[in-house]
């Protein structure tokens, strides 16, 4: 018998020759739907990969539906159909989008960038509420006068492109979790494939739903009907999602259930509790030290600890409390930042319990290795007496 990943692909009869399953209707889903996943899926990637693409096949149908309502909206801004306006007012309105847009790109990524892979959930879902509201302004620029109707296509550009930077930096960190078998090249390959058709049948949805829907109140209505959809949809897709990395909002989770009650949450325990946009957060809303501000604070680091923790945790200035500030020390592990987190936000020293929440976190199934909680500058203590 010969398999693959997926199963089943021959046999032999009793003179070694080999037999060829016969094909049948589900054998021939089977050769189309290998097209679009993964190969050996369902075992090749996560659990949660199926249902988070089948809330996010849903959501790009109806946002491309969506997308074709504003881009008519966005002709008729830029003076389609209307005798008075030019072809170059047009395309210097466009060049105007296209750099305000790529500005916004390039400092969004500048102040957010570290942040995303941790909070990749998050800004799948941010990326999502950006672009709705691109399509709205794209909606509304035809009734506005010639300066609002340039400021509200301008701004469209700028959501659309804070759209592109955030979504597709969360949808690669997502990748890398569902993929299972060094397979993340194929995923987003086949990732890939799967929009494109989506695409094409929303566009062939769309393209008739064109024909009829005209007017304000047609169109408005229609829009927030789709928008609703995909809204929900892309919140059921990346609620599906079970990371197994521990960012900021996942350990106090896990922290507050493990000091309540001594009990190890799984990640898909955790998921169904983690908030995608109000997040649960700690009681002291202590902060890892990421501001050039917080060099002054380095006076009051205790070395001793530094040397034998790998943090310290300053909660004093001129002998005022101050918001717990954590500074790590240069060779810190990705351990000792999340003993550093639950020491600074829950007061508690991990000194008599750490082999016994560490051996669960690992047993539970989560990713102790990944540095998850820092969404800011990394600052790091250097002794050079350890030099």
């Amino acid at each position: 018998m010969v398999v693959d990943e997926s199963g089943f692909i021959c046999g032999f009869d009793e003179e070694g020759n080999p037999v060829m399953p016969k094909k049948t209707a589900r054998g021939f889903a089977k050769d189309i739907m290998d097209v679009f996943l993964p190969a050996g899926y369902p075992y090749s990637v996560t659990r949660d990969y199926t249902p988070y693409q089948v809330y996010d096949s849903l959501q790009a149908f109806s946002s491309t539906i969506a997308g074709l309502l504003s881009s008519r909206a966005v002709l008729q801004g830029f003076g389609v159909g209307d005798s008075t306006s030019s072809a170059t007012a047009a395309v210097l309105l466009t060049v105007l989008q296209e750099a305000t847009g790529r500005l916004a790109t390039i400092l969004f990524a500048h102040h957010h960038g570290r942040s995303i892979e941790p909070e990749c959930k998050f800004y799948r879902f941010l990326a999502d509420i950006v672009n709705d509201s691109a399509l709205f302004l794209d909606i509304l620029s035809p009734a506005l006068p010639t300066y609002p109707k340039v400021m509200a296509l301008c701004g469209a550009g700028i959501l659309r492109a804070l759209c592109g930077v955030s979504g597709g930096a969360a949808k690669a960190s997502l990748s890398a979790h569902f993929a299972m078998n060094g397979n993340l090249g194929e995923l987003n390959a086949k990732d890939g494939s799967q929009e494109t058709v989506i695409s094409l049948l929303g566009m062939l949805a769309g393209s008739l739903i064109l024909q009829f829907v005209h007017g304000k109140l047609a169109v408005w209505t229609c829009m927030v009907i789709l928008v609703g959809i995909h809204l929900w949809t892309n919140y059921k897709a990346v609620t599906s999602v079970q990371m197994r990395t521990l960012n900021k909002q996942r350990l106090n989770i896990v922290a507050e259930a493990y000091l309540a009650d001594r009990s190890i949450l799984t990640p898909k325990q955790v998921a169904a509790r983690e908030g995608i946009l109000v997040q649960t957060k700690a009681p002291t809303h202590a902060r890892f030290a990421c501001k050039p501000s917080d060099v002054r604070l380095t006076k009051g680091v205790d070395i001793n600890k530094l040397r034998t923790r790998c943090y310290d945790i300053i909660t004093k200035w001129d002998n005022k409390p101050i918001t717990p500030v954590i500074f790590l020390a240069e060779d810190s592990t990705p351990r000792a930042m999340l003993c550093a987190w639950i020491d600074a936000s829950y007061n508690i020293h991990l000194d008599q319990i750490y082999h016994e929440l560490w051996t669960g976190l690992i047993k539970a199934g989560w990713d102790l290795e990944a540095r998850a909680l820092e969404t800011g500058r990394a600052i790091r203590l250097v002794d050079e007496k350890t030099k």
